[in-house]
């Protein structure tokens, strides 16, 4: 396949220029060249749709630039060896923040996107926006005095945090946390440094890391909750990351599952997250007369060991929280169709540890037949670090667009 369609733009695409092709070319290899990790020319012309003599010089360009090297080859069958490229991962740096209501988890990562460095901050019962910002900025200073070098090359920072983020016209961008019960937040305000800021809700970056290299990759249709002490989605359609109008659709954590049921953080009554939260099944617990310290972790593995052990009271908080989440996420499989149904968060890789077959029957039995055969179940492939790797991605996806311009930037300090 010589790809001519792609490199002529398409029948479809007549606007096209030949820069705005090439710029969408190159965009395409170089995410291809992230994604494989190690790769050929022949196999990026393919997988690219492209010509070879586009891809020559698409490498050419971006080895000249920095972002792609020749790490090695192999043989081939009887012609010289095939030549492998990876991504250079001095290349460029990115910074990925898993903003939660108690704390921040600050990650550095390079253009392979293997995490570098990483600090921690708050641990604290409650946190409000000047914490978080504090937090912020202090975890990003230590990263910087330990990496000069790659804060140099730092395309920027993508923030994932605890709300509904909306960017304006202009591209100001304002967090509305509204079950954390903060006024309207610009995300400006939230880093006291001169850096280039990217930023989205936490499930919609835990959803970008498994489309891009978890357990939604290759998937058209994906679901991907993060259970915490908030609960969120992030849902792929066509292959797409759906934001909705203003980048607030799929809250569903804030969807009713019960008219009249029990109180939420966001003032509602009967939401998803009063039932599968982790404060919310902490909760049921200590009303059923479950004995237990903290509100973390540790509190979450106790009720589910109390579970396995026999405990009465725990099982039948586990037995109701089994058919809260069937619910809440057979409804999805109903409403999407997908071919994945991903968990993950804290509070998620806990559940899925110890009762993924449980809850895979309590979808199955909350959705229509039909739909509930159609889906696999997976737990998040990045664990805890695949909110920050997927807010890292912000400004990799950004990189990808217009590696040149991007570049260019941050060779005048103003990136």
């Amino acid at each position: 396949m010589t790809g001519n369609g792609a490199d002529a733009g398409g029948s479809g695409a007549p606007s096209l220029t030949v820069t705005s092709l090439r710029q969408r070319n190159t965009a395409l290899a170089l995410r291809q060249i992230i994604i494989a990790g190690q790769t050929t020319r022949a196999n990026l012309a393919r997988d690219c749709n492209l010509s070879m003599a586009s891809i020559t010089n698409i490498v050419a360009d971006l080895m000249a630039d920095g972002l792609v090297a020749e790490t090695g080859s192999v043989a081939s069958r009887g012609g010289r060896p095939i030549t492998l490229l990876e991504p250079e991962p001095e290349g460029s740096y990115f910074i990925g923040a898993d903003v939660g209501e108690r704390g921040v988890a600050v990650e550095l990562f390079d253009l392979r996107m293997t995490m570098i460095d990483r600090e921690f901050r708050g641990g604290r019962a409650e946190e409000d926006p000047e914490a978080i910002a504090r937090d912020l900025d202090d975890a990003v200073r230590n990263l910087s005095e330990r990496n000069p070098e790659a804060m140099a090359r730092l395309v920027g920072i993508g923030l994932a945090l605890p709300g509904v983020v909306e960017t304006a016209e202009g591209g100001e961008q304002t967090l509305y946390a509204q079950s954390l019960g903060w006024p309207p937040v610009r995300v400006r305000d939230l880093i006291d440094r001169d850096l280039t800021i990217f930023a989205e809700n936490g499930a919609k970056t835990m959803a970008r890391a498994e489309m891009w290299f978890g357990a939604a990759r290759g998937a058209d249709h994906a679901v991907v909750a993060l259970l915490g002490r908030g609960v969120g989605l992030g849902v792929v359609s066509d292959g797409v990351l759906q934001g909705g109008t203003m980048s607030s659709a799929y809250e569903w954590g804030h969807t009713k599952i019960e008219r009249h049921g029990r109180s939420c953080r966001c003032g509602g009554t009967g939401c998803v997250e009063a039932y599968i939260g982790a404060d919310a099944i902490l909760a049921a617990w200590a009303d059923a007369g479950g004995r237990f310290e903290g509100s973390g972790w540790g509190a979450i593995g106790r009720l589910l060991e109390a579970d396995e052990q026999g405990d009465a009271v725990a099982q039948a908080v586990v037995a109701d929280l089994l058919v809260s989440l069937g619910a809440a996420l057979g409804g999805l499989v109903n409403l999407l169709n997908p071919q994945r149904v991903i968990v993950g968060g804290w509070v998620g890789l806990r559940l899925m540890e110890s009762l993924a077959p449980r809850i895979e029957q309590a979808i199955r039995d909350a959705a229509l037949v039909r739909a509930g055969s159609q889906f696999e179940l997976h737990t998040s492939a990045f664990g805890g670090d695949s909110v920050a790797l997927g807010a890292a991605l912000l400004p990799l996806e950004a990189l990808i667009s217009q590696p040149r311009a991007v570049l260019d930037l941050r060779q005048t300090g103003l990136g």
